[in-house]
């Protein structure tokens, strides 16, 4: 067993000791996979922002039924039971003519105009059956219900923010879009970064095959040839993995004050300075796992090519 760990401290300092040795080679590998993981971490900070911000539109969004002043409380709150039913609907509230003029007097609380307006005369406000749907693409199946012949002779009209609607599309839209660029620039980059630590390493052996080449000869292992340049490689991800997390945690420091004061359109950018800092330490080891494994994979390749090589 102290064999063992004798042997694999040897590998971890050799490695070390390549990386120092080989560190102008390393700048354009690691350069390449910093990029890489700062794609990746930035791609999934925009989607975790965006698809906050459709969550809290949506939850914004209710499709409010005035019913007539002709059907009475019990009516009305059987409508409400029967839309709760409903597959798309995620909640129900029924106010009363009584509760409406309450809710209307809330939302105007600071315009005493309105408040004024509405004291001045009978409540004219109709009882209404406030309605939030789980899937905006399904609202319709709320209006079709709301359109049966039983059902429609109840209320006078129905409000639905469409504009809402047309927002979270875009907000979906251009999530999609994120995510489908992130995961093609993150295939490309990680492809480029697997060749230049390749080319990285090949280097490397090729100006080592000499002491390679005794190594063998006086019977070292596949393991223990191989391991100081994996070592090496992994090295190259964790300071990447590093790099990019201190990148992208520089940019909300410098840019926060900046990027509040101007419009970012679908961009919460305070939801995604707390995302970043909420889940820093699971981001971070995402970083480092695929940092590791792209370096790890790409040495691996390499030192089998070279060894394969040598045993023919």
């Amino acid at each position: 067993m102290s064999r063992r760990l004798v042997t694999f401290s040897r590998i971890i300092k050799a490695g070390l000791v390549n990386f120092v040795r080989n560190a102008w080679l390393a700048v354009a590998a690691m350069a390449v996979m910093i990029i890489t993981l700062t794609i990746v971490l930035f791609s999934i900070i925009t989607n975790a922002t965006f698809t906050n911000t459709i969550v809290q539109i949506t939850d914004k969004i209710d499709v409010s039924v005035f019913l007539k002043d002709s059907t009475d409380q019990t009516q009305g709150t059987k409508l409400a039971n029967d839309l709760r039913t409903l597959p798309n609907v995620k909640s129900v509230t029924y106010l009363t003519k009584a509760d409406a003029l309450v809710h209307y007097k809330q939302q105007n609380a600071g315009n005493p105009a309105l408040i004024s307006a509405i004291n001045e005369t009978d409540n004219p406000l109709p009882a209404t059956i406030q309605i939030k749907p789980k899937e905006l693409n399904k609202i319709q199946d709320i209006r079709d219900y709301l359109s049966k012949n039983n059902v429609k002779p109840l209320w006078d009209d129905v409000s639905y923010r469409d504009d809402r609607k047309a927002a979270i599309d875009k907000i979906a839209h251009a999530t999609n879009l994120m995510r489908r660029a992130g995961i093609v620039a993150v295939l490309v980059f990680a492809a480029i970064s697997v060749i230049i630590i390749f080319n990285t390493i090949q280097m490397a052996i090729f100006n080592r095959r000499d002491e390679l080449t005794i190594m063998r000869l006086l019977g070292a292992s596949t393991s223990y040839i191989r391991g100081p340049f994996v070592v090496e490689s992994v090295v190259y991800g964790i300071i990447s993995a590093l790099i990019s997390v201190l990148i992208i945690h520089s940019l909300f420091v410098a840019s926060s004050s900046a990027l509040q004061a101007s419009s970012l359109g679908l961009l919460d950018i305070n939801y995604a300075a707390q995302y970043f800092k909420g889940h820093f330490l699971a981001l971070l080891t995402m970083q480092l796992v695929l940092g590791i494994l792209i370096g790890a994979v790409s040495s691996t390749v390499a030192t089998r090519r070279y060894l394969k090589f040598k045993t023919k």
